[in-house]
């Protein structure tokens, strides 16, 4: 009897928990996961059962280093004893943000000079457009269609999807989506554009990537006609695609750059970076026309700080880059093995399988959280399930990964 009254325990305080959550936490699905956390360390979450679960997700890409890394935690805890919330956002210098905005710019080179800090991604993009808007003097804003770039009013403006636009019409005017990687389209970019935001590899999208010569039509076109180009690398910043920054991979860049997800090494962080000349013009006219009561909280910008340091130190910019390439040919491998598998592909860390129809990636992915792995269809894709593994999972924890993967497309059949 001993043996069994703590795990009869666990399950009544998972039922309360659960109980209390769906009661007052706002839900955001029919069908959340349910799972009830109690440690997450590494790759992996520990549920209250003491059931461990690979996480494929990263949290939604948070996590880079995985959970809980040491290095980070310290920093955190150093800050902790000297001060959190002062007054963040352009008036005291606080050593944290000067230090995080320094070295972001200094990695991301010209034409980055300055950081505006937020709370999020979407904080971070509705900065970015309220700077295009202000500094050309114009309206038009121009996305590309399943394009995600957050759930705010013009975060949402900007977004691809009519599915989860629609719902919240009227949006922004003067907002034009089109075509991905249409080159013929671009001409709809003009001199009433202000900004053109545009992720290099779309991630809710279903893991499309831009073709580099589409990214180079784009960025002559907006300096020919003076509107400023904008990449959300929300997701695909810091490290996940190979590079520190996925513009790298594409041999331009764009004028502000959007960052959040991983920069705040598991804190809420966001972040866009500019020129001195166009970040300049939040400060004139009116002065503080934009301003954050949290943005670049000292935690926060000590978490990321370390958070670079590890990234860094451990070489996980290349480690991404390489065990990408691993998880990619296993991947490969199994849509060879399973012909309910229509395309797997995939840039550094950031992966997807597409299935044949929704039903089957809906039972997959059921079938994959049964055995252990966290993992989900995109949101604008519902054939398509994306992988965003730590940058630091190991090639055990891949293989560990495959065999679950293959496990689950077996079922199916």
């Amino acid at each position: 009897m001993t043996g069994t009254r703590p795990a009869a325990d666990a399950r009544a305080a998972a039922r309360a928990l659960t109980h209390t959550f769906r009661q007052h936490v706002a839900q955001t699905s029919a069908e959340p996961l349910g799972i009830v956390v109690a440690q997450a360390r590494g790759s992996w979450i520990i549920d209250i059962h003491g059931r461990r679960y690979l996480d494929l997700l990263s949290g939604m890409g948070v996590s880079n280093l995985g959970h809980g890394n040491a290095v980070v935690r310290r920093a955190c805890r150093a800050q902790l004893d000297r001060y959190l919330h002062v007054m963040v956002y352009g008036e005291f210098v606080l050593d944290a943000q000067v230090r995080l905005a320094a070295q972001l710019t200094t990695l991301a080179g010209p034409p980055f000079e300055q950081a505006y800090f937020t709370n999020s991604g979407a904080e971070a993009i509705e900065g970015a457009l309220k700077t295009a808007r202000k500094h050309t003097r114009r309206a038009g804003l121009v996305a590309f269609e399943l394009g995600f770039h957050g759930d705010t009013l013009g975060a949402l403006s900007v977004g691809g999807n009519p599915h989860y636009r629609d719902p919240f019409l009227p949006l922004l005017p003067h907002t034009t989506i089109l075509p991905w990687s249409d080159a013929d389209a671009l001409q709809a970019i003009d001199r009433r554009t202000a900004a053109v935001v545009i992720e290099p590899v779309q991630a809710e999208g279903g893991v499309r990537s831009a073709d580099p010569a589409f990214l180079r039509l784009l960025r002559d076109r907006c300096t020919k006609v003076g509107a400023l180009l904008i990449f959300d690398e929300v997701v695909t910043g810091l490290g996940r695609t190979g590079t520190l920054f996925a513009f790298e991979q594409s041999g331009i860049r764009p004028d502000l750059l959007v960052l959040a997800k991983a920069l705040g090494g598991g804190l809420p962080l966001g972040a866009f970076l500019g020129s001195r000349k166009v970040l300049g013009t939040l400060a004139r006219n009116p002065a503080l026309g934009h301003v954050t009561t949290f943005g670049g909280h000292p935690l926060s910008c000590a978490a990321a700080t370390a958070a670079l340091q590890v990234l860094a130190d451990r070489g996980l910019v290349a480690q991404a880059a390489a065990r990408g390439r691993t998880f990619l040919a296993g991947l490969q491998d199994l849509q060879r093995a399973h012909p309910v598998i229509r395309a797997v592909r995939g840039v550094g860390l950031l992966l997807a399988i597409e299935l044949r129809s929704a039903r089957a990636t809906r039972r997959f992915a059921a079938a994959c959280l049964a055995r252990g792995l966290i993992l989900n269809w995109t949101l604008h894709r519902d054939t398509v399930v994306r992988l965003a593994p730590p940058l630091t999972i190991s090639p055990g924890e891949i293989r560990h990964a495959l065999d679950a993967l293959d496990a689950a497309l077996r079922s199916l059949a």
